[in-house]
């Protein structure tokens, strides 16, 4: 991967409206992107794990629409992760429906891009889960999509939020045992 100073111009091009740049950027943060996508449904502990390609062209498309609101690699990278996870719960969520008869047709991303059903629900309580601490702790809860969703390290975090990494890894702690009381009670 390039540079952070080197992503930071090409997205700053890109949001100016040069295409040639939007489109490097892609070039540029596919492998990244890829890597962030893989480790993202490895950790889900599904059984069948969904086209890593699907969900990296899927959420690159959600950014590329929403008229590239970040900066920096830190806040690209934050926010690829973030649109990663809308990705795979909306897929859940169509999955959820259709298997309680939800009469719509069910259109999967990709062949063989399913989630078991179990995994589906699995999936939306995490995003449940990580909407309520979302509402009590926003910070706590960007720290969770920047490393979890996002990929990024402790320092990386730390640098995008302006926060120490002391302060990370406590809100990382404060995360974990916020999703293991939340997802035991579910």
């Amino acid at each position: 991967m390039t540079s952070p100073i080197d992503l930071t111009g090409l997205i700053r091009r890109a949001r100016a409206g040069d295409a040639a740049a939007a489109d490097a950027l892609f070039a540029v943060t596919y492998p990244e992107l890829r890597r962030m996508a893989r480790a993202h449904l490895r950790r889900g502990g599904r059984d069948a794990v969904l086209d890593t390609t699907s969900v990296v062209h899927e959420s690159y498309l959600r950014l590329a629409q929403g008229g590239l609101p970040f900066e920096d690699r830190f806040h690209f990278l934050g926010y690829a992760g973030k649109a990663m996870r809308a990705v795979v719960v909306d897929l859940a969520r169509r999955q959820v429906a259709a298997r309680r008869g939800g009469g719509a047709p069910h259109v999967p991303l990709a062949e063989g891009a399913e989630v078991p059903a179990a995994g589906a629900e699995e999936v939306l309580r995490v995003h449940e889960a990580l909407e309520a601490l979302a509402a009590l702790d926003p910070r706590t809860a960007r720290v969770v999509e920047l490393r979890y969703f996002g990929g990024l390290t402790e320092v990386e975090v730390a640098a995008a939020l302006g926060v120490t990494e002391r302060t990370v890894r406590r809100d990382w702690e404060k995360a974990r045992l916020w999703f293991v009381e939340a997802l035991r009670d579910g």
